[in-house]
């Protein structure tokens, strides 16, 4: 509506905006007027209109743009009651007023109603463009905090275990079928093959951490923004994990763990408390 007004007022601009004509004078000679000869009512209604229709229409595409302080929507509207305005009183003014300036009345009043309307009405409020999905995590396409990822390399796709309990079907990707995993239907071949693993599996330290020797790297999450420092014991952060975000954990040493950031960074992280293992 707005740019139908819009496009209407420029063509009104080169019709006349006078129809006055003398009798005894053939008015098929006379050529009257138009916008474009009057710079005054050009400027004041048909240009204003067509800048105040295309404010309004940058505030729909583009939300929160300001000028000056003033939303671009705002300056819109109060630019196209300025037009009508304007319009209106010139229209009485005039005596013999023409097609021009009649028609560009009309489309001031349908694009003040649009420009000031627009905010009111749903439709209208609508934006013309879609607005971008928020982000997910901190890196783009990181699954938020303790939520499942449908797929993507690298990102556990199981229920999530606190750090230090025992997996059930060890670390890696969890979720999914692992190596001498055997295949359902077979119990005997199963009972078999978790006897055997019970009897390898090591015992535990005292503090519940598993030794250093036996330590497989496993992916996790933060749930605060932790730093993570140089292996080479600089006091400065080289990296924070932040939550929303996997990490793999490559090495034990003792209570921190050697993380793996996305790009690739490897660090010390020594507080672990709270983590949620993948």
């Amino acid at each position: 509506m707005v740019i139908g007004a819009a496009v209407v007022l420029f063509i009104a601009s080169f019709l006349d905006y006078s129809s006055y004509c003398p009798q005894g004078i053939d008015c098929s000679k006379i050529d009257n007027p138009n916008a474009w000869d009057s710079l005054g009512l050009l400027m004041s209604v048909f240009l204003a209109g067509v800048i105040a229709a295309a404010l309004v229409v940058v505030s729909r595409a583009m939300p929160g743009r300001k000028v000056a302080w003033l939303d671009l929507g705002q300056l819109g509207a109060a630019l196209s009651v300025f037009a009508l305005w304007t319009a209106f009183w010139t229209i009485l003014d005039i005596s013999n007023a023409g097609a021009g300036l009649i028609l560009g009345l009309l489309a001031a009043i349908v694009l003040a109603a649009g420009a000031v309307a627009g905010p009111l009405v749903p439709f209208l409020k609508a934006p013309l463009l879609s607005p971008a999905g928020p982000a997910q995590g901190v890196q783009g396409g990181q699954p938020p905090y303790g939520a499942q990822p449908s797929q993507g390399y690298g990102y556990p796709g199981a229920q999530q275990q606190p750090y230090g309990a025992q997996p059930s079907q060890g670390y890696g990707y969890p979720g999914g079928p692992q190596q001498g995993q055997p295949a359902q239907g077979d119990p005997a071949q199963a009972q078999a093959q978790a006897q055997a693993q019970q009897a390898q599996a090591p015992q535990p330290s005292q503090g519940g951490a598993a030794p250093a020797g036996d330590f497989a790297p496993f992916w996790f999450a933060v749930p605060v923004a932790r730093p993570l420092y140089g292996e080479d014991g600089s006091p400065n952060p080289i990296a924070e994990l932040a939550p929303g975000t996997w990490y793999l954990a490559v090495e034990q040493r003792g209570q921190s763990l050697i993380a793996q950031t996305q790009d690739g960074r490897r660090g010390v992280l020594q507080d672990t408390t709270g983590i949620q293992r993948g």
